[in-house]
């Protein structure tokens, strides 16, 4: 079986893994990245907020040696649903199943004035900028604003904040500075009532601003003006741009005319395409964009590979289950753990801020290190 998966993010590093465990050299596994490394998103933060360096969160793919699994570092240039072909910049590849899990872009033009007067963190590049710059900043007006949803990590704005106070706090800056947080949806974890409770109530004690229901429609030099008109001063903005299908996707033809991500099979993950699926960020299929959804997205679909390899049955389909790390600053760290698909309306379970939650997240990361890079 040739299988060809473009994106080597959660999900695609997870479907090569279980590819390779189950069927070794029986299959032929081609798996295609533009980077040169992985970096877990909660990184960033971390990058940010100068905990760590870039460097050092970078895993590089060349550390990726599986069997049956060979890794490219190539950019798609086009992707062929009906033939299961997919065209690089270094050549052209069939396969008997495509799976697309490239992700999501960000479209920061679509906001004007963001590129030139804002600063966004959602990229490790963004991160890196920001934090060289942070340590300039002397304290002020500060602004953290989400300009469009869906978004990756819907947690993340708002760890961004509180974190934002810590670091504020620790300079001796907290007294003379201002934070506002201002989000299209109407509470930080719509899912979770009490987990969105929890984050409002950690906003107040601490100061913080939260305006919900309002996304950044533009920014001037100093001012961002907000989609119902309201204008808010800044000296520090952080931002988190609108996000897209990547121009390759949109042009592919696995779009209809008004749809933004690659429709789905909400169970198998299948999209119009017999043999084509996708997988993360790239997919619309009612989750939200966060990689411990795609890694469970792409573990369906690895089940239903490795089953048509051994002329196996159906396995269960996918459920939309996934927990979530929350930085609540402080040192501490919540979860919540959410249920998309399986109800009649998603729900979220959330679970207090601890000290033993920061060990768990800590098991998070290092176990995935292990089980995709042998690290």
């Amino acid at each position: 079986m040739r299988v060809l998966i473009l994106g080597a993010g959660f999900g695609g590093l997870e479907l090569s893994t279980m590819l390779s465990e189950a069927l070794g050299d029986d299959v032929a596994v081609t798996l295609i990245d533009r980077g040169e490394s992985f970096v877990f998103g909660y990184s960033k933060l971390d990058v940010m907020f100068g905990r760590t360096s870039a460097e050092s969160v970078k895993l590089p793919y060349a550390a990726l040696v599986k069997p049956g699994v060979r890794v490219l570092r190539e950019t798609v240039k086009a992707i062929d649903p009906e033939a299961r072909s997919v065209t690089t910049d270094a050549g052209t590849y069939e396969a008997d199943a495509l799976v697309i899990a490239l992700g999501a872009d960000y479209d920061l033009g679509a906001t004007p004035g963001l590129a030139e007067h804002g600063n966004e963190f959602y990229s490790v590049a963004g991160a890196e900028r920001l934090a060289a710059l942070l340590p300039e900043f002397d304290g002020g007006r500060a602004v953290i604003g989400v300009c469009g949803a869906p978004f990756k990590c819907p947690p993340a704005p708002s760890e961004t904040a509180l974190l934002l106070h810590d670091y504020l706090l620790n300079r001796g800056l907290r007294e003379g500075s201002e934070i506002t947080f201002t989000i299209p949806l109407s509470t930080p974890v719509p899912p979770s009532p009490e987990t969105s409770a929890a984050l409002e109530a950690a906003f107040a004690e601490r100061g913080i601003a939260f305006l919900p229901g309002r996304a950044i429609a533009s920014l001037e030099q100093g001012e961002v003006t907000l989609d119902d008109g309201t204008q808010l001063p800044f000296d520090l903005f952080l931002g988190v741009p609108k996000h897209c299908a990547a121009a390759v996707v949109r042009e592919s033809g696995l779009l209809g005319e008004d749809e933004v991500y690659i429709p789905v099979d909400s169970r198998t993950l299948q999209t119009r395409w017999p043999g084509v699926y996708a997988v993360g960020d790239v997919a619309q299929v009612g989750v939200p964009k966060a990689g411990v959804f795609a890694e469970g997205a792409a573990r369906v679909v690895a089940e239903q590979l490795i089953a048509q390899a051994r002329d196996g049955g159906q396995p269960e389909g996918y459920q939309g289950k996934g927990s979530c790390y929350i930085e609540f600053g402080a040192g501490r760290i919540g979860r919540v753990d959410v249920d998309f698909l399986s109800g009649p309306k998603p729900t979220g379970e959330f679970r207090e801020p601890s000290v033993a939650l920061v060990e768990e997240k800590e098991l998070f990361g290092s176990s995935r290190r292990a089980r995709w890079f042998g690290l």
